[in-house]
């Protein structure tokens, strides 16, 4: 490829006449005229090769730059609900790929070529749902968000983000919701709910509680160092449980066939972690633990009310829940206590308002939610002290205290009237003792 170092000195001024003494002037001018043309060939295939291969490279980087933008993404049916959540997102300035790709030329190259294959899925079929695989690196925080920053925790929370930084947590174990607002634990991105993953819907598909930490998994972090454990160094620990269909669990099954076991007082489905979490909370269960899980060592302004402390507080706190069950919940709701996010109906969430519900007295609320609330239900599993002994249970307090049909209504929160359909999806009552067992021809006010 040399040929350009050449030299062609055509002079016909020193031959005017075209005379050849030596008889090979024809031959050689044709000789140089090929060579001419050789020449111009090669710097014209040059050329069009230096311009096609610049062209190539502009088309990938083309393509590499479309294919890396929010848009693009939007481009499939599927994304609907991560690219919805982005847009609402604090973080809808930057592109997908800051995030889900670590940083580099040659990791974002290896990402497009294995990303194919998300090409034929969407051919064939995408999952469903969508789930994330590939937790967001540490790194890429870190390309915005520096550690280094000082951190104000929002409202009243005491948080040592230096030092969960420095323990090696990584972002993503805490705020895992912040652009996509768990929408995969919550079980509202599968195809049936495409559609209604519009802007216009946004609102009510989103909000603080799905995309700020919750604080379900400070307790279940917590409680994890406290044992011992470093939860975050399994990356999976960060990222959404798989969807898996929940299980019926047979009532009974495990248990000595007694006649008292045949009406049951079974414990029911409470995750033995998260009832020892809460009996820790509630100061039933001391233990020496690194990390206290009562509400001052996370909280400035919120300690245990003072009505907590009165005497026979767990006889007397279902007359307050029914008078003010909403302020109950504030503390008491299973999101605040569990990492898992409860499963939830989209259609449902587009119905209610975003206006703000006033709790009005109900006592069928109270017993619903008590039923399916797990603080509730750890204390509820239990017998009072006043069901403990036997005989005065059934001579005294039994007999006085469920006479009418309204006083019945109170203990309707841990037991049935009628024997429960196993068939129906109504959330059982925490004791498996129900009336009918004994009145088998119901109450003179409430018969059968």
């Amino acid at each position: 490829m040399a040929f350009w170092k050449k030299k062609y000195n055509f002079e016909p001024e020193q031959n005017p006449e075209g005379e050849n003494p030596g008889g090979t002037g024809k031959k050689d001018g044709n000789n140089n005229m090929r060579e001419t043309k050789k020449s111009l060939h090669r710097w014209k295939l040059l050329v069009v090769s230096l311009t096609g291969f610049i062209a190539f490279l502009g088309l990938i980087y083309g393509v590499i730059t479309f294919t890396s933008t929010p848009t693009f993404c939007a481009t499939c049916h599927e994304m609907a609900p991560e690219h919805v959540t982005f847009q609402k997102s604090a973080h809808n300035q930057i592109k997908c790929t800051q995030c889900h790709i670590k940083p580099g030329i040659g990791n974002l190259l290896i990402h497009k070529v294995e990303s194919l294959k998300e090409v034929y899925s969407h051919i064939v079929g995408p999952p469903d749902p969508i789930v994330q695989t590939v937790a967001v690196l540490e790194e890429n925080c870190k390309k915005c968000h520096t550690k280094n920053r000082l951190i104000s925790a929002t409202g009243d929370l005491i948080v040592n983000h230096k030092g969960h930084i420095e323990e090696g947590i990584p972002c993503i174990t805490c705020h895992s919701g912040v652009v996509h607002a768990k929408v995969v634990e919550r079980g509202i991105n599968d195809s049936s709910t495409y559609d209604a993953w519009t802007m216009k819907n946004s609102d009510k598909l989103m909000g603080e509680q799905y995309e700020k930490p919750n604080m379900g998994t400070c307790i279940d972090c917590h409680d994890q160092v406290n044992e011992g454990k470093q939860p975050w160094k399994d990356i999976s620990y960060s990222l959404p449980e798989k969807v898996q269909e929940k299980k019926t669990k047979e009532v009974g099954v495990g248990f000595k066939a007694t006649a008292e076991m045949e009406a049951g007082v079974l414990e029911r489905d409470i995750p033995e972690n998260t009832q020892k979490i809460i009996l820790q909370a509630i100061g039933q269960q001391k233990d020496n633990v690194k990390i206290s899980m009562e509400c001052f060592t996370c909280h400035q302004k919120i300690n245990t009310p003072k009505n907590h402390d009165l005497e026979a507080w767990d006889q007397r706190h279902g007359d307050l829940a029914l008078k003010g069950l909403d302020r109950c919940l504030k503390c008491h709701q299973d999101s605040k206590w569990i990492k898992r996010v409860e499963k939830q109906d989209i259609k449902t969430l587009l119905k209610v308002s975003k206006e703000k519900v006033v709790y009005k007295q109900d006592l069928s609320t109270v017993t619903a939610i008590s039923r399916t609330n797990h603080f509730c239900r750890t204390c509820h599993i239990n017998r009072p002290d006043d069901h403990l002994d036997r005989y005065t249970w059934l001579t005294d307090t039994h007999r006085n205290d469920s006479g009418t049909k309204e006083q019945r209504q109170n203990c309707y929160v841990c037991h049935d009237l009628k024997k429960p359909d196993e068939k129906t999806k109504d959330v059982s009552a925490p004791s498996d003792v129900y009336c009918e067992f004994c009145h088998k021809n119901g109450f003179v006010d409430e018969p059968l």
